[in-house]
């Protein structure tokens, strides 16, 4: 088993967590009316239907880590072929990098889930190379 790539699997499966815990506890809290389980209100800014799209969009990113985390943990098998000449692999590192650095230029660096999705790039990385 290739340690590192397991172990860039459950990284990003905590930060995928951790993404839509603190995104409900801190965004979309505020934005449910009743007992509904999707957010409905809204402000001047956004109508209902924009609410709601918002919504999904942020656990969309959440379904499709996990969906990343599921092949990083396959590729760690002893089975799986490795670096560099996974294609796949070489796709989830770049897609890991472009994510971090996303979300650190779009938030100055202030949103701490850019740290968890480098250090899954980094460990997958390694988890290629060694």
């Amino acid at each position: 088993m290739n340690g590192w790539l397991a172990a860039s699997g459950l990284v990003t499966i905590v930060v995928g967590l951790v993404h839509s815990i603190f995104g409900e506890r801190l965004i979309f809290q505020r934005l449910r009316t009743g007992n509904g389980w999707i957010p409905t209100q809204c402000g001047p800014q956004l109508r209902e239907p924009h609410v709601r799209i918002l919504w999904v969009s942020w656990h969309l990113v959440t379904l499709i880590g996990w969906a990343l985390s599921a092949v990083l943990l396959m590729l760690s098998l002893p089975a799986a072929t490795a670096w560099p000449t996974h294609p796949m692999l070489i796709a989830i590192v770049a897609g890991l990098l472009a994510s971090s650095a996303l979300v650190f230029i779009g938030t100055k660096g202030k949103h701490p889930g850019w740290i968890g999705l480098l250090v899954a790039a980094v460990l997958a990385l390694l988890g290629g190379w060694l």
